[in-house]
């Protein structure tokens, strides 16, 4: 079945660095783009970023753009999300996230990561 794993979360202060991880299995990885979300408390989940299956193009959130990079490896099934400059705001629950077909999201479990002095 879909596994979508993330890791790499933690506490660290502000204008510090983090690289987030997810490990995915049960599907076709190569072939679909791959996002990171994240939720803070009382708040809606929101977008983050997006690669596209080829590796090459990437989109991000206004507020993390310039931050926050993401890639992936193909052949390890993996996509990461390097967060540079972070930000007390940016403390969340991160998620990673793809699509299948229409309506079918898949979730990983999700990752803390606080940023806090």
């Amino acid at each position: 079945q879909v596994q979508l794993v993330e890791s790499g979360g933690g506490l660290v202060q502000p204008g510090g660095s983090l690289r987030l991880s997810c490990a995915a299995s049960g599907f076709t990885f190569s072939i679909y783009a791959m996002n990171w979300y994240r939720q803070a408390p009382g708040k809606e989940r929101e977008w983050v970023a997006v690669i596209a299956s080829g590796t090459v193009w990437t989109n991000y959130a206004d507020s993390v753009k310039g931050r926050f990079t993401i890639s992936r490896d193909n052949a390890k099934k993996m996509v990461y999300l390097q967060m540079n400059s972070l930000k007390p705001e940016d403390t969340a629950v991160y998620f990673c996230m793809f699509r299948r077909g229409t309506g079918n999201d898949y979730w990983g479990q999700g990752t803390q990561v606080t940023v806090s002095s």
